[in-house]
């Protein structure tokens, strides 16, 4: 959970703020963006690679000609809990869970977000009074890509213009981070969670989102998209009695603390009313 010194400085000084309006206004991430795309940035794979402790042994590819080639990399093999009635992570990463409340939002880090900024549905929203909110917070040493929870179906995907800020805590402290980034959500009918609401956040300073076109049922596993060049976000929306969480996550969420999941694994299970005693 360890926060990089950049991202602690632009977001927790003046200057750095400052400096970071200017990257928005000038529109620098396009600099960025080329020079990762290009064969120039394959001197930077290696300390990357460092820096973060990423266990290069589990990729399929030995060389990258580009940092975004990099970025891309997959993984050797891939598992997943394949119990219908458990509810796994779709990706690797951090993760917090906010109950939603009967006037549509949640509260994080001093932010308060209203469900209909998040996805610019009112109508929608209305239907996830009381339901749970699951935030994935991917990091630089984690695999980019993400999978479905469940079986399927999806409808269209709404793709939401936005600034590009970072997910790191100290930014979310900063700004209302989820409901200002880019950012991609759909609706996905699943069989055994009821209608989910899956948003893909982008980050700074790149942000690209790349979910794959589905023709037909998607399957639990099944791989939904991967994030272009940076780290970010997936919010999860879940109506009211369709999910449980695993006891002992639920205890280290307490508090709004966060639990490290990594891609496929249980969770959480379908919810099951509890049971009466004579």
């Amino acid at each position: 959970m360890n926060q990089s010194s950049g991202v602690s400085w632009l977001y927790g000084t003046v200057l750095g703020r400052g400096v970071l309006k200017i990257i928005q206004i000038c529109k620098l991430d396009h600099l960025a963006v080329a020079f990762l795309r290009s064969p120039l940035s394959k001197c930077v794979i290696g300390s990357y690679i460092k820096r973060n402790q990423i266990p290069m042994e589990e990729y399929q590819a030995e060389s990258y000609r580009t940092f975004r080639e990099f970025f891309l990399r997959e993984k050797k093999t891939l598992e997943f809990d394949t119990d219908p009635r458990h509810l796994i992570s779709p990706c690797d990463g951090w993760l917090s869970a906010y109950p939603i409340e009967e006037d549509c939002s949640f509260f994080i880090k001093g932010s308060h977000y209203g469900l209909c900024d998040l996805i610019k549905d009112p109508e929608l929203s209305q239907h996830y009074d009381h339901g749970a909110c699951l935030i994935f917070r991917l990091c630089a040493s984690d695999y980019h890509h993400y999978c479905y929870i469940d079986d399927g179906t999806l409808e269209k995907s709404h793709y939401l213009e936005g600034e590009l800020h970072s997910v790191q805590p100290i930014a979310c402290e900063t700004y209302p981070v989820y409901t200002l980034n880019r950012r991609v959500w759909s609706l996905l009918h699943t069989d055994h969670f009821g209608p989910v609401i899956q948003t893909e956040v982008g980050a700074l300073v790149v942000g690209g989102i790349v979910n794959h076109p589905v023709q037909g049922r998607f399957q639990r596993g099944g791989e939904k998209g991967h994030f272009d060049l940076s780290g970010s976000t997936i919010v999860m929306l879940f109506q009211k009695e369709q999910i449980s969480l695993l006891p002992h996550i639920e205890e280290c969420l307490r508090g709004g603390q966060e639990v490290r999941v990594t891609w496929g694994m249980q969770i959480g299970t379908r919810y099951a009313p509890p049971t009466m005693t004579p």
